[in-house]
């Protein structure tokens, strides 16, 4: 099988999320090519993999802006012969997204309009969408009174190692089934 981990990461939060999935799929004997999008990044062949994991934190309820700016170039890459009426699935084709966000005002909710958005490129290109996953992450610079302050509770020292496990044994799972 071959594995996709693309991701892009601003605090190092999805780093570390990133950098757990990798580990995990080495771990079951799989290799992956991990990929951390910067602005100068080449434009991955990502039909060219069987599963996908996508991954950004959360800036303002979207993706991080330079993954934004790859799957806009992607769209337009496959747009003329691989998105098709109807988004017909690949078979064996998946992916699976996710996000570190920290939801200082309404929680996890603050992190579904990323995650639908980074999604819906896989699903017009026929990948079937296995998981969406939602990583408390804490928050970095001027806003670090949310670690404490947010609908969430205190988010300081987050993803932590039981956020982390918990992404490593999801892994493990998809590659089981």
């Amino acid at each position: 099988m071959k594995i996709l981990n693309l991701y892009y990461s601003a605090t190092g939060n999805t780093d570390k999320v990133a950098g757990q999935i990798e580990k995990a799929v080495w771990s079951e004997g799989h290799e992956v090519t991990t990929v951390k999008v910067t602005k100068d990044d080449i434009e991955p062949d990502i039909l060219a993999y069987d599963l996908v994991l996508i991954g950004s934190g959360v800036y303002m309820w979207m993706p991080g802006k330079p993954l934004m700016e790859l799957i806009s170039k992607l769209i337009e890459r496959y747009r003329t012969e691989e998105i098709k009426a109807a988004a017909p699935r690949r078979p064996g084709r998946k992916v699976v997204v996710y996000c570190t966000y920290g939801g200082g005002h309404t929680g996890a909710n603050e992190a579904v309009p990323a995650v639908k958005y980074m999604g819906q490129l896989f699903d017009h290109l026929g990948y079937e969408i296995i998981a969406e996953w939602y990583i408390p992450g804490e928050f970095h610079g001027k806003f670090e009174n949310l670690n404490v302050a947010g609908r969430l509770g205190r988010i300081s020292g987050r993803p932590n190692e039981g956020d982390l496990q918990e992404i490593y044994e999801k892994v493990i799972g998809i590659l089981k089934v």
